[in-house]
């Protein structure tokens, strides 16, 4: 189901993941608010640019900007968050689970208490810069072709080291009901699906959601440049389905 103009009144919130800022989701917000959606993009603390002081700033100054953005939207909010985004996206559920209509994990699963969203990428003099692309897997590289590297390359913003590394706090049981899709871009879902019927550690917060789909989108780890449009659908849908209910 897509929605058309002026039917659709609950709010969409953008959440980019590392290195990124509101405008990379120009592309995809553009589109869904041609199909009735009113979506905002975030700009994280730290985030606006490569001048701006990032020094001090922690995850949890990171969550606590998407909680005042949901807070600000007044009624329920749907989440859309792409990688570290979507970790933002789940901890803002559990601090206002009765405030999030659902979250939409774009390439990305839901954090779990105590887990950090990376440790191990590489930090430059207190902040983490976008590293080489050796640095990445094959499968986060899928359709980034040359021109779209320089372009995030040139857009692209340092992370504070703690937003990295920092522990995830979570505290209420009510986010595992949040209705939520991921959509599973650089690994299948039915990888993600394997793994937690083994009981992997790495799905044991995906395993106790109760109200979670999956949707496949195969590309790279950055779909909102790699395929916009066809993000752009899946998000539509879901949106759609979930105004429907």
């Amino acid at each position: 189901m897509v929605a058309s103009v002026g039917e659709v009144s609950t709010p969409v919130i953008l959440i980019p993941g590392f290195w990124l800022n509101a405008a990379s989701w120009d592309e995809v917000a553009a589109a869904l608010r041609t199909r009735g959606y009113p979506v905002s993009a975030l700009t994280l603390p730290g985030m606006a640019s490569v001048r701006e002081d990032r020094s001090g700033i922690t995850l949890r100054d990171h969550v606590d900007a998407v909680v005042a953005a949901v807070d600000a939207a007044g009624g329920p909010v749907v989440l859309v968050g792409h990688s570290a985004g979507g970790a933002l996206s789940h901890a803002a559920a559990d601090a206002r689970p009765e405030k999030v209509r659902g979250v939409i994990y774009v390439d990305s699963l839901p954090l779990g208490d105590g887990e950090c969203v990376n440790a191990e990428l590489p930090e430059v003099d207190g902040e983490i810069p976008l590293p080489d692309w050796s640095v990445f897997s094959e499968e986060d590289l899928v359709d980034l072709d040359e021109g779209l590297r320089a372009s995030f390359r040139e857009r692209a913003v340092p992370v504070p080291v703690a937003v990295a590394r920092d522990p995830q706090r979570l505290s209420d049981p009510r986010r595992y009901h949040v209705p939520s899709v991921a959509i599973a871009c650089e690994y299948p879902s039915a990888q993600i699906k394997e793994l937690m019927a083994q009981g992997h550690p790495w799905t044991a917060e995906v395993a106790a959601m109760t109200d979670l789909d999956f949707v496949d989108l195969p590309t790279g780890h950055w779909p909102q440049f790699t395929r916009p449009g066809d993000l752009v659908d899946v998000i539509a849908t879901v949106l759609g389905d979930w105004a429907a209910t």
